[in-house]
């Protein structure tokens, strides 16, 4: 795609990697090179050799064309709840093993982000997911989702029972160690661990996929993405926790509800140029060997 022209780019780092200092310095180089602005967040500017412009790490999508992020798929995701309306292109740069998110690897991240400043570049949009928790009627949070909101009990609790609808319709009570609501782009994460489907990642549908549930027929479920997903935490006795993207969440309470819909927000990632999806799948799956 050729978009306008990108003059100030946001570098954010997963600091504690070793690989992170050199690749920063040397980024911020390049991209003064080339007449581009930089902008980082506090952690990752510390490990600028000079100094330069900073911003708290929430602040920084809002006020650049583009992020680079340096890490894994981790770290992409801490980045992307802070991408605002503006739908600013992430370029994911894996420091470490291939990532699904970060999948360009480091060695291509110079030629990958000279096209990309040429305007020579292809993305890839995902959806994201909007989810409330409400309590007695009244909304006591909001997330938004790239990957999965996961509810499950407890180290010490046991199974848990969590009432399904979609669009106001009875699916189950699922009686298990929890439920995952993933998006297309979070079904290679937990749920694929938990036995769900891989998803095409730009499909719009949703997963809902139990966690070692007490009915061995209780299925993985793949649902169109315009649904309104309701589950009703109906365990009054046991410790049960929504997390959401493996980063923050919060407890819920007996006869609480966790609301999931589709966010009007979509997260737009910048697609290695030498390696598609299924090259990606393959490798780091090791599809194919023997």
């Amino acid at each position: 795609m050729s978009g306008s022209r990108i003059k100030r780019v946001g570098i954010i780092a997963k600091p504690h990697k070793p690989e992170a200092r050199a690749v920063v310095g040397e980024l911020v180089r390049w991209l003064g090179d080339q007449g581009v602005a930089v902008l980082l967040d506090r952690d990752t500017a510390a490990l600028a050799p000079d100094p330069v412009p900073t911003a708290e790490k929430p602040d920084v999508p809002g006020k650049v064309d583009l992020v680079v992020v340096l890490g894994g798929d981790g770290t992409l995701l801490s980045v992307a709840r802070f991408v605002d309306d503006r739908e600013i292109p992430i370029l994911g740069v894996n420091l470490g093993a291939l990532g699904f998110l970060t999948e360009v690897a480091l060695e291509d991240l110079f030629p990958t982000l000279a096209s990309v400043l040429a305007g020579e570049y292809r993305t890839s949009r995902r959806l994201t997911l909007t989810t409330r928790v409400l309590r007695r009627g009244t909304v006591v949070d909001e997330y938004l989702v790239l990957n999965d909101a996961v509810i499950n009990k407890g180290a010490l609790s046991r199974m848990v029972n969590l009432e399904t609808l979609i669009d106001g319709d009875h699916v189950t009570t699922f009686r298990a160690d929890g439920l995952i609501v993933s998006t297309p782009t979070g079904s290679t994460a937990y749920s694929m661990a938990a036995g769900g489907p891989i998803v095409y990642p730009t499909l719009n549908a949703l997963v809902l996929t139990p966690i070692c549930p007490h009915t061995l027929t209780n299925r993985p479920l793949v649902i169109p993405d315009r649904v309104r997903v309701e589950i009703i935490q109906q365990s009054p006795h046991e410790e049960v926790f929504l997390t959401l993207d493996g980063q923050t969440g919060c407890p819920l309470q007996y006869l609480d509800v966790v609301e999931i819909r589709r966010s009007p927000r979509s997260i737009v990632l910048i697609k290695s140029p030498t390696r598609n999806y299924f090259e990606i799948l393959r490798t780091k799956l090791k599809w194919g060997e023997r």
